[in-house]
C-alpha cells in the first residue's frame, strides 16, 4: 500500500459532527490412531476435493448510522490521573516453571461477566479453535492445495498443559477447517508435551518435522516426525521416527533451555543446517546442527549468534530475505542481494525481537548490521501482545508469511469461563523495508481483503487541538481501516517544545504533547466510557529533530478490573515527504496496527464490557495542544471468515 494513499471526497465530515475536546490530564480521574481408522490413502484425497467447496463466507448483519453530535465524553470513572500508567496486579506467571503460559490463576472472578460479554470477545476472522488452549504456531507449510497451521493445543482445557499439536488446513491462509489432533504426548520422549518445531521441504518432495519433546524426565529433546501419507493433500497422519529422539541437549545446556528447531536450510556443502534455541548464564544463544539425513546431526563449534544479557532464545526462526525484489525466499536461498533475519521469542520478557544482517555458510555465523540493533535489544517484531512467531516460505505465491500468537492478559477463571484461550494473529507477508534499508514490512496477506465488504470513506477531516469526532459507522467489530494523517507543517516547525525521552509505554492517550497523540479510537462505546486509541505521537528531540512513535492504549479499553492493561508501541521510521498512515484491523477483541506500510506493528488483546456488537463505534480524535492534523479514512466492514470443524465420513458421504 502507498503511504500517499488518495481518497474520493465523502461529504463534508467537518461540518457534519460536532467536535468536543478530550479532558486534561487533571479532569479524568482425538489421537492419530483413532483418525487413521476413518481417512487412508484415497478417501484423504476425495475428502479434500469435496471440502474445497465448503469454505462459504458468512454476512454480517449491519445496523443503522450512528447519528453525528456532542458525545457524553465522561472518563473520570475509568482513566487514571498519573501520566505514568499503574500496572495491574496479576498472580504470578506460570511461565517459568510450565513452558510457555504467562496466565496467572485467578481463581475467582473480580468482575461479574455475562455471557454475552464473553461470547463477543470471539474473534470472526482471526483464527483460534473451537474450545481450549492455544499458544505457538507450529510447522505451517503449503502442500498440495492446503495451507496448514499446526499449533500448541490442550484439548482438555482452556489453561495451558497437556500440549499437543493441533491442526487446521486452509486454501487461502483466511477460511480455516480444524482436522483431528496431529501429533499427541504419547512416547518417553514427549511424554510431558509435544512443543514447537518447524517444517522442511526436501526437493523430492519428502517433509520433515522437526519438534521439541519434553520427556517424561523433564528433558527438552529434539524429535523428527513425517507425514504417513505424502499423497495426502491434507496430511491427517504423522509418524513419529522410531529412534527418536535425534538430538539431546549438548554439554553445558541446561535439560530446559534447548528447544524450538527452525525450518532447515541446505547449504553448498551439501548438508542442511538447523538451529535452535538457548541460553548460557543470562546469553541467549543459537546452536547450529548440521545432517544429511535428519536422524543423525552434529553439533557445529561456537554459536551462530550471541547476545549477553537476553536470557533464554525459544522459537528462534532464521530467513533470508531480498534486498532488491518483493518477493519470499525460501529458506535454503542465499546469494547477492540477500540479507538474513534472526528473530528470538525472549523467554523472560515474552517479547519478539528480531534483527537484519548477514549470515556467513563457511562458519555458519550471522553478524547484525547494525550492533545497537541487535537481537533482543533492538526491534521488534511486535511491540504488543505478541510472541512465539513463526515464519514459513509459501512456495506457491512465492511470499514468507509469518504467524505470531496473541496471548490472553486476563486470569485463568476468565478463561475456564468462556471455555478458549489465545489467538493466532492474522498472516503476515514479510518483505525488507528497502526506503530505510534497517527493517522489515509485515503487511496482512492480500487475501483477508476478500473479506471487505461495505466500505465508507472520509477525506481531509480537520482535527483540531483537542478535539473528537465520530465516524458514521455503527457495529463497529469487524473493520479493516486505513487512515492517513498530515500534521500543520507551519505549526510543526513552530513548535519549541522538547520531548525527549517519550515512550508509549509511560504515557496514554490522554497524556496530551505540543504534537500528540492523534489518531483513532477503536472498539469504542458512543459515550466513550471504553475505547482503545491507536495514534501517532511525534515528539521533538533538543536538536530539532522529530521521533514518531505508533501506540495502542489499553487502559480504558475495559471497565473489567481483573484485566492487564497496558500502552503498547514503538517508533516509526518516517522518511522525509510521507504522510502518516496506519492501518488496523478490529477483530472484536482483538486490534493489529500497522504504520508507515508495516515498519511497526502493535497488537492488543482488549477486553470491552460495553463497547460490544451493536455498540461498537469508531472515532477520530487528536489530542495534541499545539497542532491541527488533517485526516483521511477509509474504513470497510469485514465479513467472518468460515472457520469450522472438520466434517466427519459419514457426512461427506451422505452430501456425495
Amino acid at each position: 500500500m502507498s503511504t500517499n494513499t488518495s481518497f474520493p471526497p465523502h461529504g463534508d465530515l467537518e461540518h457534519a459532527a460536532s467536535y468536543i475536546r478530550l479532558p486534561e490530564e487533571h479532569d479524568s480521574g482425538e489421537s492419530p490412531a483413532d483418525h487413521s481408522r476413518l481417512f487412508k490413502g484415497v478417501t484423504g484425497i476425495l475428502l479434500s476435493m469435496i471440502l474445497v467447496a465448503s469454505l462459504v463466507a458468512v454476512i454480517l448483519t449491519t445496523g443503522p448510522p450512528a447519528p453525528a453530535g456532542v458525545l457524553n465524553f465522561d472518563l473520570s470513572e475509568s482513566v487514571p490521573s498519573a501520566s505514568v500508567l499503574p500496572e495491574i496486579r496479576v498472580p504470578p506467571s506460570r511461565g517459568v516453571a510450565q513452558g510457555v503460559s504467562e496466565k496467572g490463576s485467578g481463581t475467582i472472578p473480580d468482575y461479574p461477566w455475562t455471557n454475552a460479554m464473553l461470547s463477543w470477545q470471539r474473534t470472526a476472522f482471526h483464527f483460534q479453535p473451537q474450545k481450549n488452549w492455544m499458544n505457538d504456531p507450529n510447522g505451517p507449510l503449503y502442500h498440495m492445495g492446503w495451507y496448514h497451521l499446526f499449533y500448541q493445543y490442550n484439548p482438555d482445557s482452556a489453561v495451558w498443559g497437556n500440549i499437543t499439536w493441533g491442526h487446521a488446513v486452509s486454501r487461502d491462509l483466511i477460511h480455516w477447517l480444524y482436522l483431528p489432533i496431529a501429533m499427541v504426548p504419547d512416547r518417553w520422549f514427549d511424554w510431558n508435551g509435544v512443543w514447537t518445531g518447524s517444517a522442511t521441504l526436501l526437493s523430492d518432495g519428502q517433509i520433515v518435522m522437526l519438534y521439541t519433546g519434553y520427556t517424561d524426565n523433564y528433558v527438552q529433546v529434539q524429535n523428527l516426525a513425517n507425514p504417513a501419507n505424502l499423497s495426502d493433500p491434507l496430511l491427517l497422519d504423522w509418524v513419529k521416527y522410531n529412534k527418536n529422539p535425534v538430538l539431546f541437549p549438548p554439554a553445558g545446556i541446561a535439560f530446559k533451555d534447548f528447544r524450538d528447531p527452525t525450518t532447515a536450510w541446505l547449504v553448498n556443502d551439501g548438508k542442511w543446517r538447523i538451529a535452535i534455541g538457548s541460553k548460557t548464564a543470562n546469553t541467549g544463544i543459537t546452536l547450529v546442527y548440521q545432517t544429511t539425513n535428519f536422524t543423525s546431526f552434529e553439533l557445529l563449534d561456537g554459536v551462530m549468534h550471541a547476545v549477553p544479557g537476553t536470557g533464554m532464545w525459544e522459537c528462534v526462526d532464521f530467513y533470508p530475505i531480498s534486498t532488491t525484489g518483493m518477493n519470499g525466499l525460501d529458506t535454503s536461498f542465499d546469494g547477492p542481494g540477500i540479507k538474513h533475519v534472526l528473530k528470538a521469542s525472549l523467554d523472560d520478557e515474552k517479547k519478539d525481537f528480531y534483527a537484519i544482517g548477514t549470515y556467513d555458510p563457511k562458519t555458519d555465523t550471522w553478524t547484525p548490521d547494525n550492533p545497537e540493533l541487535d537481537v533482543g535489544v533492538g526491534l521488534r517484531v511486535d511491540y504488543g501482545k505478541y510472541y512465539a512467531s513463526k515464519s514459513f516460505y509459501d512456495q506457491h505465491k512465492k511470499r514468507r508469511v509469518l504467524w505470531g500468537w496473541i496471548g490472553e492478559t486476563d486470569s485463568e477463571f476468565d478463561d475456564i469461563l468462556k471455555g478458549w484461550a489465545s489467538v493466532q494473529t492474522i498472516p503476515r507477508s514479510v518483505v525488507f523495508d528497502k526506503r530505510t534499508g534497517s527493517n522489515i514490512l509485515q503487511w496482512p496477506v492480500e487475501e483477508v481483503e476478500s473479506l471487505r465488504l461495505s466500505s465508507t470513506e472520509f477525506r481531509g477531516v480537520k482535527l483540531a487541538p483537542g478535539s473528537v469526532v465520530p465516524l458514521n459507522v455503527t457495529s463497529a467489530n469487524q473493520l479493516d481501516i486505513i487512515a492517513t494523517f498530515e500534521v500543520d507543517q507551519a505549526a510543526l516547525e513552530a513548535n519549541l517544545e522538547a520531548d525527549v525521552g517519550y515512550n508509549c509505554s509511560t504515557s496514554g492517550a490522554i497524556s496530551r504533547g505540543a504534537l500528540g497523540p492523534f489518531g483513532l479510537l477503536v472498539i469504542a462505546d458512543a459515550s466513550l466510557s471504553e475505547f482503545t486509541p491507536v495514534y501517532f505521537y511525534i515528539a521533538k528531540d533538543i536538536d530539532g529533530g522529530y521521533a514518531t512513535f505508533l501506540c495502542s492504549d489499553e487502559m480504558r479499553s475495559s471497565r473489567a478490573s481483573d484485566v492487564n492493561k497496558k500502552v503498547y508501541g514503538g517508533m516509526v521510521p518516517v522518511l522525509d515527504g510521507e504522510k502518516l498512515s496506519m492501518r488496523i484491523l478490529v477483530d472484536h477483541s482483538i486490534v493489529e496496527s500497522f504504520a508507515q506500510g508495516g515498519r511497526t506493528v502493535v497488537t492488543s488483546r482488549v477486553y470491552p464490557t460495553r463497547a460490544i456488537y451493536g455498540a461498537a463505534r469508531a472515532f477520530l480524535f487528536n489530542n495534541a495542544t499545539g497542532v491541527s492534523v488533517t485526516a483521511s479514512v477509509k474504513l470497510w466492514k469485514m465479513d467472518s471468515a468460515n472457520i469450522h470443524d472438520f466434517p466427519l465420513v459419514q457426512d461427506v458421504v451422505a452430501s456425495i
